[in-house]
């Protein structure tokens, strides 16, 4: 019964990571057509849904690596147990939602990598990792795949510019064909990320029950397993990680139509190749090093290296991190049954914390699209707030522009009327203290004597045409600043 209970656990635990893995990874696919215009933020991620969910039957090499490759499971005398891949699992699940926290486009394959290596060195030994497939299948791919892929993207950018030069570069004739071109290359990076990421939960879980003796070993995985992790991995993708988009697609080089485009078909190319030959690729790289080859392939883009460097420290810290976290809850399971329940508490507050965490802590600038012209409702209101405060103000100063222009005009005219040149001159010259006066001085004529001798050089506002446009517009900068202020207190309630 506590082994049912245990396998039932893991279950669980490995779609949750399956679906942290379709927001963490939403961005491989979406993240550049969304940034140059090309698609709208909800139709790119229902899209990225449909064809991971499409893309989890087409293939299940990667998954034989994981369940028979990297986790000697009964070789040699290792025995690895339920228990120690609940504890990996814990590990890949905490270190991805900790990098999703921060916006980090870590590896979900690599955590998953790390915490299950971590845990089964803890629990069954080193003799329980096969050190050469991790090496020929895992971390080979991994320092290839991107310089391959952001090769090809740097010759694909460089190739598609030469060609639009020719006939005028920048023209927007020029882009739409990109545009388009960008819905077919990103729906087939989504169809790749599917045959790759989702195999690795289907691994997982083949695992635990060969571990089991639920299942023959060196069997595949069931229908049940595959059904169960597409539809996982396609929910997540839905869901959308925005936070990981915006770094991708607007933080690490401003993308146009013609570099999403050449990103995107070499980023599937890598993909679909690596799943075609059992390699567990993080399609997170794969990804990035597309972007920054696209980046340096378009004369005079800007690649944000300091961004670069931030996303290659993440990935040298994925696999020990999240098997130093896997191998602290392995650690724990050795307690037992009480062991299993400790992990699991401790997995579920740490996920809890981390999410609430980061909406108590959310930076306005995450998630905004309003540098790529697409509004998707995040932070919508304060944008509307703020939009509306800058446009009151626009209108007082006009106000307060027109009110200081109107009351030269009638000062003039008034002193032209009233006193002859004497009168005149005394009335530019006071032209900057009218401006100042109060709004009801300007409506009030015994508020506002004259500066010259005799009756005719009173200055009438009230008499003049011009001072009840002045008086009006004065009133309404007025309002406008007490509308501004309740604004203003609005906000800060």
């Amino acid at each position: 019964m506590e082994i049912i209970f245990v396998v039932v656990l893991v279950i669980v635990l490995a779609l949750f990571f399956d679906f942290t893995n379709g927001f963490h990874d939403t961005a491989n696919a979406m993240a550049t057509p969304i940034a140059t215009g090309a698609i709208k933020p909800k139709a790119a991620v229902t899209l990225a849904a449909l064809l991971n969910l499409v893309g989890a039957f087409l293939s299940t090499e990667v998954a034989k690596t994981i369940s028979g490759g990297i986790i000697r499971e009964g070789g040699g005398g290792v025995q690895i147990t339920p228990d120690f891949i609940l504890a990996g699992l814990i590990g890949a699940i905490i270190w991805n939602m900790a990098t999703w926290r921060f916006g980090l486009p870590s590896s979900s394959s690599h955590a998953l990598f790390g915490g299950l290596i971590g845990a089964a060195i803890i629990g069954a030994g080193l003799n329980s990792v096969d050190f050469g497939v991790f090496v020929s299948k895992v971390v080979l791919p991994a320092i290839a795949a991107p310089i391959i892929a952001g090769v090809g993207a740097y010759l694909c950018t460089r190739l598609a510019y030469s060609i639009t030069r020719r006939n005028g570069e920048g023209k927007t004739a020029h882009r739409a064909p990109f545009k388009y071109g960008q819905i077919f290359s990103s729906s087939l990076v989504a169809l790749a990320h599917g045959t790759n990421d989702a195999q690795k939960t289907m691994g997982v879980i083949t695992l635990v029950l060969v571990s089991a003796n639920l299942q023959d070993h060196g069997t595949g995985p069931h229908l049940w397993v595959i059904t169960a992790c597409a539809l996982a991995i396609a929910l997540g993708t839905y869901v959308g990680g925005w936070r990981i988009i915006d770094t991708l697609g607007t933080k690490l080089t401003t993308v146009k139509p013609a570099q999403g485009l050449a990103a995107e078909t070499s980023t599937a190319a890598a993909i679909l190749a690596s799943s075609h030959l059992g390699f567990a690729l993080s399609t997170t790289q794969v990804a990035s090093g597309s972007v920054v080859g696209s980046g340096l392939g378009r004369k005079g883009a800007d690649v944000k290296w300091s961004t670069a460097g931030r996303i290659a420290s993440g990935w040298l810290l994925t696999i020990p991190a999240a098997g130093i976290v896997g191998g602290i809850a392995a650690a724990i399971a050795h307690l037992g049954t009480i062991g299993v329940i400790i992990d699991t508490v401790i997995a579920v507050v740490a996920v809890l914390w981390i999410f609430l965490s980061s909406r108590k802590a959310a930076d306005p600038e995450i998630s905004n699209f309003d540098t790529v012209g697409e509004a998707v409702g995040i932070r919508g209101r304060k944008r509307k707030l703020r939009k509306d405060r800058n446009r009151k103000r626009a209108e007082m100063k006009r106000a307060d522009r027109i009110a200081a222009r109107d009351q030269r005009l009638s000062d003039k005219a008034d002193a032209k009327s009233g006193a002859g040149p004497a009168a005149e001159a005394a009335a530019d010259a006071n032209i900057s203290a009218a401006a100042d006066t109060d709004s009801d001085a300007g409506a009030d004529p015994d508020a506002n004597p004259s500066s010259g001798t005799g009756s005719g050089s009173e200055v009438n506002a009230g008499s003049d045409p011009n001072a009840v446009h002045t008086s009006a517009a004065k009133t309404d900068a007025d309002k406008t600043r007490a509308d501004e202020a309740r604004a203003d207190k609005g906000d800060s309630k």
